[in-house]
This record gives structure tokens, C-alpha cells and sequence, in this order.
């Protein structure tokens, strides 16, 4: 066996890349600028001869149509206020169909085997190279990938159809975050990374991180593509920071899948008070020692569970402390695609004394799970589903599973990514759906599992479902576990709690979308609405207000109602603190939620900016 001296490891460690689902051997090239653009909204699509002399207008990606202006301007009419007006913020434009996109490329040099990566598209995507069938893609929460095999030094053309129209039945009334009009908008363009990779004679193909605070230890498993002669080996480095913590001597490569394991005594705990990260670099080498690919994973070592009715994080108990998140980005229709966006949103929840973010009906991108790690946030994460007929159609369902797959693939390996559910308030065969829990289960421990996030179907909802790791209800058998049910007819008395509805439960209850007491409108929210949504909802209120000579009166309002909503919101958060057995709660919301009829349930505006209702340092 070959040995390796700590300078030379040193020297091997000096050109470490970021964490990627791709390769670590080749820099990626950026694909991102001035892409050729074609509206299609009748499906006639292109000549073969893909020239682009078919395109006459440009648009910057990543980016998406409202972001340029493009597509049929949408009237409102806010001098009449109508539930039609008030159901959420307007789109200024608006597009649905299919939208060509092409952009030529220079290579200075071969690529092997080269990847298009597109990151966050809605819906479905074809890709061409050259004229040439690259595949399909259709997920909403993972990077659309197109394999485009060999490409020569020179010129390339790169073609993308990207429909935005509805492919499968993931929502009712098109309500769930991952695709609405209600929150984020239907866009049609690409808003992440958009990158060229070369994997070369790829070898690693994934590595998922399973490691163990109480064990002291870390496995990595390891999915490896080619053949294996027994001339390639493996081997494993544990950094913190950029200190090697441990190291594993190279083991000949036997298998496409393999494990490296390694025991650390010292290993210290992420958690929200100490959200420390560790990162494991995985290496195929040669016989010679040269690196032939590479992956570096962080995570953290932490271990959740459920001990009763209690969750517990590295043993000790945990109460979570939530809000929900519904993809509400009012400035660009659509969620931050890099960490600073989502260190507002993050930093702004802690400093009101939350510790949880609950993604309704979506899965953030790569940047959200990379702020709350480093935070110490808990994420609990959604398939983006909500529907009352689960199991109606059967292509739906196979695009469901894919996108487990995908978020497995694609966000397992984060210490964040503590909770997943299935979606929410789901109705239809339950069968199916435990099915699928009970899979993901035993594919991937690192987290705490539900069928679903709440139920109104008969026998659901108000009791666990049998695959359940933790339970979020609004009620049990016994009772409602929220104000809603109780204030209209108890007043708050500041020294009841949940104790009777709970009693008998088996797992954790979470207390589900807790609050909704609605704010008067901030009509001094209007002027921050300088990106592709209008408020004109609010708006609307506004000019009925002036109507009425009453418009002087909206800041009392807001003040009165606000000081209410404040006063309920804390009833219903001390309720649940001081009733045993509660394992937290998810404000519904410390924001504003303006989709669904305007839903100024919040604190905090829809820009998580302070209303003047709560001051925090």
C-alpha cells in the first residue's frame, strides 16, 4: 500500500474546490449573459437549421421574462375593491408557453464529456447542441442537467426550449409554492447557475455523508461510475476549516459503490447555538497518486430523533420555534438564488427567537441550505405537492419520486436539513404515501420524517399516520392544540395550555400554521414595490380609503390591529412553551403571506422588514 506524507496531503489539499453534485476536477465554465430569445406560445417551434437568424431579440440570463419586461402587460383595475384585486400581488407581465433560448459558445479547448447545468427552471426543459437532442428535464427543485457528451475546441450552438406551462397535478387551484402565481410568479427563464462542465472520465458520481455525533464517527458513501482495474484507490480527508482532522490511507477501488469510515473522538456538534461544519474531501488517485476526481461534502455532525413524544437533538430535547416560508420574494417573483438574499431572511428570523423555517409545498435552492447551516437553522422541507387526489395519476407520482430522489441527490448531505414532508394538507391514498415515506426512510436516515403537513381527511390529521416521525396538526382527537379554535369562544387567559389534546400522543406535535391574525394594511409598503410585482391590492385599499376620506386613518389602523395581532401571537407561543409534550410550532407567519387573499398575517412585511409592531436590538 502506498504512503503519503502530510506535505504531500498538504499540497493535494492546496487546490480544494466548493462542495458540487457534479465534478471538482475542471472549473466549471459560466454559460451566464446575453442569450437569443424566441416566444413560442403556439408550439411551432424551429427549423432544423437551428441558425440564428431565427432569433431577432436578446435577454440576460440568468433572469427571466418579468425581470426584462416581456410578455402581455397585465391590467388591474384599483379603483374598485374586489376579491379578484385582493388575491394577491400583480404581475406586470405575463407569459405562459414555450420559450426558445440559444447562445453560441467559444471552447479554447476539448472537452471530454461535457454537462449543461441549469439551475432552477420551471417547468420542463429540451436542450440542443448543435442542433443535436441533448435530453429533457422537468424538476423544480434541483438542477436541470444536460449530458452533451464530447465537445470540440471552437464554436458551439446551445439551444434550450423551456415551457413553463403546468406538466404534472402538483396543486390545488395552483397554490403550492414550487409553482404559483399566489406567492412567486410562473416565470419562464433560468434564475441559478448556469455552467459548462467537463467531468471527463467522470468517477465519482455522488457522495451522501452519514455521520454520528454519539458514534463519534462519519461514513461517507460513495457511487462510483466506470470500471475499476485495481490500479484506482480511494481515500477520505476530515477538514475543519481548512485543518485536516483526520486522513484514511487509500484502499484499492473494488466496487461502484463503496464506504470510507472514520472515527472521530473529537468530533464537535452543529445545532443552533453551535452550528459548527465540517467538510470530508473524497479523492480517486492512481497508482502514481495523482487525483483522477474528487468530491468535498460539508455537513455537521448532529443526531435528531424522536424519543416519545419529545424530539431531541444530540440528546437533548429541542423545541422548534418556526415560521413557514411560501417562496415570497415580492422584489423578483422568484427565491434568492445566493446566500445573500437568504442571510436577510435567516438572520431576520433569529433575531425574532425562531429556530425553524418551514418550506410550504417547495424546496429551497442550494444557497438557503448553505445559510442555515452556517446558523444553525432548522429546515424542514416540503415535495412540492398540494392536492386532494394523491394517487390519481400515476406519471405524476413517478415525477414525485424522482424529485425525493432529486433532493436527496441534491441537499442530503446539509445539517439543516433536519425535517421532510411529503407536502401539505394532502388528501387521497394515504397508502401511497406512506409507501413513499417508508422508502426515503430507509434510504436516508440523516432526517425526521411525516406523510404529510396537516390533513382534512377523514381519519388524517388529527392522529399520526403510521410511518410518521413527528406529527403537525392543528388539533387532535382530544382537542385544538392552536387559538384559532379556542379564542372565539375562551378569551386568552394566559395560563391554559394544550395539555388535554395532547394527551396519548406517540410522537412529537408540531402545532400547524399558528397565528393568521391579520394586520391592517402598511400603505407605506407600496413604494418599496420597485421590482416585477405591483401591489395593487394594496393599492386598491388605498384609493378606497381616499374614497371615504378615511385615508388618514390607515396608520391607526395598522397600529390597532397590529397591537391585536401581536397580543394573540404571543398567547399562542406561550401556550405551546409551557404545554409538555408540544415539540414546537410554525407561525403562519412572523411575514406577510399576499397570496390567497392577501394574507397580512405578519410581523414583519412581505420584505421581512419590521412594521414598528415588535422592536428587537
Amino acid at each position: 500500500m502506498m504512503q503519503y506524507s502530510l506535505k504531500k496531503t498538504f499540497f493535494l489539499l492546496a487546490a480544494l474546490v466548493a462542495s458540487s453534485t457534479i465534478s471538482a476536477q475542471v472549473k466549471p465554465i459560466p454559460v451566464a449573459g446575453k442569450w437569443l430569445y424566441r416566444l413560442d406560445s403556439l408550439d411551432k417551434g424551429l427549423d432544423q437549421k437551428w441558425q440564428q437568424q431565427q432569433f431577432t431579440n436578446s435577454i440576460w440570463l440568468p433572469g427571466t421574462l418579468d425581470d426584462a419586461g416581456i410578455g402581455a402587460p397585465v391590467k388591474v383595475d384599483t379603483t374598485v375593491l374586489s376579491k379578484d384585486i385582493m388575491l394577491h400581488l400583480s404581475r406586470k407581465h405575463r407569459y405562459t408557453g414555450a420559450v426558445w433560448y440559444q447562445r453560441s459558445i467559444n471552447l479554447t479547448s476539448r472537452m471530454a464529456n461535457a454537462l449543461l447545468s441549469l439551475e432552477r427552471v420551471i417547468w420542463k426543459t429540451d436542450c440542443w447542441i448543435d442542433g443535436k437532442p441533448a435530453g429533457t428535464q422537468e424538476s423544480l427543485i434541483a438542477p436541470q442537467v444536460f449530458k452533451l457528451g464530447p465537445l470540440a475546441a471552437g464554436k458551439h450552438v446551445i439551444t434550450i426550449r423551456v415551457d413553463n406551462r403546468k406538466q404534472h397535478d402538483i396543486s390545488v387551484n395552483d397554490f403550492a409554492h414550487a409553482y404559483t402565481d399566489g406567492t412567486q410568479i410562473i416565470w419562464n427563464g433560468v434564475i441559478g447557475k448556469m455552467q459548462l462542465i467537463d467531468i471527463g472520465k467522470q468517477v465519482i458520481n455522488q457522495v451522501q455523508v452519514y455521520s454520528s455525533l454519539a458514534n463519534h464517527s462519519v461514513k461517507a458513501a460513495i457511487s462510483l461510475g466506470g470500471s475499476h482495474s485495481g490500479d484506482t484507490y480511494l481515500r477520505a480527508f476530515l477538514l475543519s476549516g481548512k485543518k485536516i482532522v483526520k486522513q484514511t490511507s487509500p484502499t484499492v477501488i473494488q466496487h461502484n459503490q463503496e464506504e470510507i469510515s472514520l472515527q472521530v473522538p473529537e468530533a464537535q456538534s452543529w445545532d443552533e447555538f453551535h452550528p459548527r461544519l465540517y467538510s470530508l474531501r473524497t479523492e480517486v488517485i492512481d497508482s502514481k497518486g495523482q487525483v483522477l476526481d474528487a468530491r468535498t461534502q460539508s455537513f455537521g455532525f448532529r443526531d435528531i430523533n424522536a424519543t416519545g413524544n419529545e424530539l431531541r437533538i444530540n440528546d437533548r430535547p429541542l423545541f422548534l420555534r418556526g415560521t413557514l416560508e411560501c417562496n415570497i420574494f415580492p422584489l423578483e417573483g422568484h427565491p434568492p438564488m445566493n446566500t445573500a438574499g437568504w442571510l436577510k431572511v435567516f438572520k431576520t428570523a433569529k433575531a425574532y427567537g425562531l429556530n425553524h423555517l418551514r418550506f410550504h409545498s417547495w424546496c429551497p435552492p442550494e444557497a438557503a441550505f448553505q445559510v442555515a447551516d452556517s446558523l444553525g437553522f432548522y429546515l424542514h422541507v416540503e415535495l412540492p405537492l398540494w392536492v386532494l387526489t394523491v394517487g390519481k395519476d400515476p406519471k405524476t407520482l413517478t415525477y414525485l419520486e424522482q424529485e425525493a430522489e432529486n433532493i436527496i441527490r441534491n441537499y442530503g448531505n446539509h445539517p439543516s436539513f433536519c425535517f421532510w414532508s411529503m407536502g401539505n394538507e394532502l388528501e387521497g391514498d394515504f397508502g401511497w404515501l406512506e409507501k413513499l415515506v417508508r422508502k426515503l426512510k430507509q434510504e436516508d436516515n440523516r432526517h425526521l420524517y411525516t406523510t404529510t403537513t396537516f390533513s382534512f381527511q377523514k381519519g388524517h390529521g388529527k392522529n399520526p399516520d403510521p410511518a410518521d416521525d413527528y406529527f403537525i396538526t392543528q388539533y387532535t382527537e382530544k382537542g385544538w392544540v392552536r387559538g384559532q379554535g379556542i379564542f372565539n369562544t375562551n378569551p386568552p387567559d394566559f395560563k391554559t395550555d394544550y395539555s388535554k389534546a395532547l394527551k396519548g400522543t406517540t410522537v412529537p406535535l408540531i402545532i400547524h400554521e399558528v397565528g393568521q391574525y391579520s394586520v391592517y394594511p402598511d400603505l407605506e409598503e407600496i413604494k418599496k414595490y420597485t421590482g416585477v410585482l405591483r401591489p395593487s391590492n394594496f393599492e386598491a385599499v388605498r384609493n378606497n380609503l381616499r374614497k371615504k376620506g378615511m385615508l388618514g386613518l390607515a396608520p391607526d389602523y395598522l397600529k390597532a390591529s397590529g397591537t391585536l395581532a401581536v397580543q394573540l401571537y404571543k398567547e399562542e407561543i406561550e401556550r405551546a412553551l409551557k404545554t409538555k409534550g408540544v415539540g414546537g410550532f410554525q407561525l403562519l407567519d412572523l411575514h406577510d403571506f399576499p397570496g390567497q387573499g392577501t394574507a397580512l398575517v405578519g410581523i414583519l412585511n412581505a420584505f421581512w422588514d419590521s412594521k414598528g409592531l415588535v422592536l428587537v436590538d
